[in-house]
């Protein structure tokens, strides 16, 4: 039987052991993961854990129930800049590379929006603190994003209200002034047509289509960490996936 440390919850050690199989490549998109029945056997804990444990692994959108089949692992869709951001300021301690730089055009306390209330599981206390951000190259803006966090990070990380850039970026930033660290992360996308405001930032034409990515970052004790609204330009993104043929 796999050791459970003590340190979190039975329900999220066998949760984090399944999702890392499914990082690995151990478990693979169309792989049935153990049942409820199965979990509850072979951690020693009773059924409502094991279900808790699944219940977890499909919010992280690692997994899906079929109704009287089992439960399965899901194809992955990676935001694949996000996850190369934090790999290289892990690295390099840089979140950019050459060429590459970012204008914070605001910064500091505001009332989150109800979409960002809800990433960041904010109740009474709607205030949040926010970093908005346009990145660019030599060829002009990449991306415009409007990272949040929740108040007790804003007021543990000063420089988040700050208009001044953070050289390892918020996250590794965050992770060191709190002490928590960001274990996986949500995306959500759509396409839309670009506001006024966006436009201007982007340098777009009238009527212009972006991407619209939604990223949650969760730490150890999947607890949303921060919450990141990033507006891409129609020629700066694209889906890229490998799977198997068979």
């Amino acid at each position: 039987m796999p050791q459970i440390e003590e340190a979190q919850p039975k329900y999220l050690q066998i949760a984090h052991f399944i999702r890392d199989q499914i990082l690995r490549g151990d478990l693979r998109p169309g792989d049935e993961v153990p049942s409820e029945r199965q979990l509850a056997a072979n951690w020693k804990v009773s059924r409502p854990t094991a279900a808790r444990s699944l219940e977890a692994l499909s919010h992280q959108g690692l997994v899906e129930k079929r109704q009287g089949s089992g439960t399965y692992v899901r194809s992955l869709e990676v935001n694949r800049r996000a996850r190369e951001l934090y790999g290289r300021a892990r690295q390099t301690g840089k979140i950019y590379t050459p060429g590459e730089y970012a204008v914070i055009t605001s910064a500091g306390w505001l009332d989150a929006p109800d979409h960002v209330a809800e990433a960041l599981g904010l109740v009474k206390d709607r205030r949040a603190v926010h970093r908005r951000r346009v990145t660019n190259n030599q060829d002009g803006p990449i991306t415009l994003s409007t990272s949040w966090f929740a108040p007790d990070v804003g007021q543990r990380a000063p420089k988040l209200l700050e208009p001044e850039r953070i050289q390892e970026g918020t996250l590794m930033y965050v992770e060191n002034m709190t002490g928590r660290q960001g274990s996986y992360a949500e995306d959500r996308m759509c396409a839309r047509q670009a506001t006024d405001e966006e436009e201007a930032d982007l340098q777009l034409a009238p009527g212009s289509a972006v991407l619209i990515v939604h990223h949650v970052v969760f730490d150890l004790q999947d607890r949303p960490l921060e919450f990141a609204e990033a507006t891409y330009p129609p020629h700066r993104w694209a889906f890229e996936q490998g799977y198997p043929l068979t």
